[in-house]
């Protein structure tokens, strides 16, 4: 049909960038190049986005789309929020893994830990990017929060296991992050208290 042919597309796109070199030489806009590059991302993402409302069960198309969309949002930020710009490129993966996760939490709860490392690492290049500071610290605790997710998470009952790793951790993290404040004295006991009340748990829980 003739309203597919390419010829149409081409022809639109360069219009559009047309119309945006001559906006910013008007000193309109600025930084065009991420704004039609960012349009471009964005109309891919809307139409695999299209596709996996249509079809729920196409979860695959969740990737490209969140994924594009998440690369849209970051290049259309202003220069005052660029810092965020990785964080919200990750959040839309994020989105993705949390999408094919809803699409079945018993057989897809592996995507929870994809979402819950690739926050972490958004959340910590955010952090580094606004305050300057070395966050390593808190990949630990990140992946901690991530396992307690994968347990606590619906259809996560029979994922108990995935608390061990999460507590070790959240634990390992801790002390990093305590070793810098001064909090050592006080999260060695708390530890001690949480795993150990744990498994206390785990015993009364379980059947004879």
């Amino acid at each position: 049909m003739k309203k597919y042919d390419p010829r149409l597309w081409i022809g639109a796109l360069l219009v559009f960038g047309g119309v945006l070199v001559l906006l910013e030489n008007l000193n309109i806009l600025s930084d065009v190049s991420d704004i039609f590059w960012g349009a471009i991302w964005g109309l891919i993402g809307l139409f695999f986005l299209f596709m996996l409302l249509r079809n729920r069960s196409s979860w695959w198309a969740a990737f490209p789309a969140f994924t594009l969309l998440g690369l849209a949002a970051s290049a259309f930020l202003p220069n005052s929020l660029e810092a965020f710009s990785g964080l919200v490129f990750f959040a839309g993966i994020c989105i993705a893994f949390l999408w094919v996760y809803f699409t079945d939490v018993q057989s897809h709860w592996w995507a929870i830990i994809p979402f819950g490392i690739l926050l972490t690492l958004g959340a910590i290049d955010a952090l580094e990017e606004t305050t300057g500071a070395d966050s390593g610290n808190f990949l630990f605790l990140g992946l901690g929060l991530t396992f307690i997710l994968v347990a606590i998470l619906p259809g996560g009952k029979n994922r108990s296991w995935a608390f061990i790793p999460g507590l070790v951790l959240l634990v390992f993290g801790a002390f990093l992050t305590a070793g810098v404040v001064g909090w050592m004295q006080y999260l060695w006991p708390a530890a001690l208290i949480l795993v150990g009340g744990y498994f206390v748990l785990k015993f009364f829980r379980s059947p004879a």
